[in-house]
């Protein structure tokens, strides 16, 4: 069913139990067809690093997820410094919204410069609770949107682009009916799936695994 962005912004309440959707300890891997898993979206991939690396991480994650949060401020800074920066890890990152806020989240870093994504991605996550968790959603993301370089109007062209909150959701469709991603963060190691905030000693046993 067609909403507006505004609208639900503005009207839905938060699902704070986003926070415990996804565990803190790592799922048992799972495999799945490669070669579906790594056609991209109607919206392209957003990818750091070598794309001929060894290893190639895919996440698929939501950002009012708390414990998607928790892995890109803890765990992350030292993925990139350690592995993706050295040319060991393709890093691909998968929108899975957990709830309309995370999908207008989504569709303000798709709407920015393409360079600027993951920085806003990480801005967004590291001020999760300023603009995710509030009693006025709608105010909270506008008020933080101005900050990353929005005026309210492309806060509001972007935020009621049906065509892109349907291709975020088609992300989201196809890892839950594909892949069987059915908690965030989710992600995929050289095919193998495992869901959970991993630690950086988690995550590192698992690339050297694939080296």
């Amino acid at each position: 069913m067609t909403q507006n962005r505004r609208q639900f912004l503005k009207t839905t309440a938060l699902a704070t139990a986003a926070f415990g959707l996804a565990g803190s300890l790592p799922a048992l891997a799972q495999s799945v067809d490669v070669d579906e898993l790594m056609k991209p979206g109607p919206l392209g991939e957003k990818a750091l690093g070598d794309e001929n690396a060894p290893v190639t991480i895919i996440e698929y994650a939501s950002m009012t997820c708390g414990h998607c949060a928790s892995f890109h401020k803890r765990t992350w800074p030292d993925l990139k410094k350690e592995y993706i920066e050295t040319g060991k890890v393709r890093f691909v990152f998968r929108e899975f919204p957990l709830d309309p806020v995370a999908a207008a989240a989504f569709m303000l870093a798709r709407c920015a410069p393409q360079d600027k994504y993951f920085e806003i991605v990480d801005t967004l996550f590291e001020n999760q609770r300023s603009w995710a968790f509030t009693d006025n959603p709608y105010q909270s993301m506008l008020d933080f949107s101005k900050q990353i370089g929005f005026t309210q109007e492309s806060f509001e062209e972007c935020l009621t682009n049906q065509g892109l909150l349907d291709a975020v959701n088609a992300v989201k469709d196809r890892g839950a009916n594909e892949f069987g991603v059915n908690s965030t963060p989710t992600f995929f190691i050289n095919g193998e799936r495992v869901s959970g905030a991993l630690s950086i000693e988690e995550m590192g046993k698992l690339i050297e695994e694939n080296l």
